[in-house]
């Protein structure tokens, strides 16, 4: 995806230890125009697989989601990285280890979002080492539904994880894979 990957040369900002900071346009300051286009080519990419849901994990995926589920007609349902008061009946839960924040989260989702037989699509701002997705996956399983796919907006291609979903047989369609990046210069090399 073209816009995608020129606004990440234009706004993105790469940081030590292979971090791409791309908070003023996808996960802190959202550019709803974009969300659209990334919504659509999502649709567009997926559009040969039936979606019932779509998946997503707090807080950078929702907006996301949100918007591309606009395209699919269908609801969103974002797995909760705590858990509150207001979260009740049966839980369903699975360990992720998030790159960016360096720590472990046990991610919930209530029993009742996912149906067993539905065809769920996982939608996710960033792929490094795909503990995110995998968690998700495990909840879709646990649900007795199925995985449809994984969508993601930026891969990094040089790191595990897009590799290791795909091993597994996953359908992963990423609309921007980084196939390097260097601090000093602040450039990046995308995957054709």
């Amino acid at each position: 995806m073209e816009l995608l990957k020129e606004r990440i040369r234009k706004d993105g900002v790469i940081k030590e230890g292979n971090v791409l900071k791309v908070d003023n346009f996808l996960n802190h300051q959202m550019d709803i125009e974009l969300f659209n286009e990334i919504g659509r080519e999502f649709k567009r990419r997926f559009a040969d697989v039936k979606v019932d849901r779509i998946l997503t994990i707090e807080a950078s995926g929702i907006g996301i989601a949100a918007i591309a589920a606009q395209y699919f007609h269908v609801p969103v349902v974002f797995a909760k990285k705590s858990q509150s008061i207001n979260l009740d009946g049966t839980m369903l839960s699975a360990p992720i280890e998030s790159f960016t924040h360096k720590r472990r989260y046990e991610v919930i989702v209530a029993s009742r979002f996912l149906n067993p037989g539905e065809n769920v699509l996982i939608l996710d701002d960033f792929l490094a080492n795909g503990c995110a997705a995998l968690g998700l996956c495990e909840i879709i399983e646990k649900a007795h539904a199925n995985v449809a796919g994984i969508g993601i907006v930026i891969e990094k291609g040089f790191q595990c994880g897009g590799k290791m979903l795909r091993e597994k047989g996953l359908r992963v369609e990423s609309l921007a894979i980084v196939d390097g990046m260097d601090a000093e210069t602040q450039t990046i090399r995308f995957r054709d």
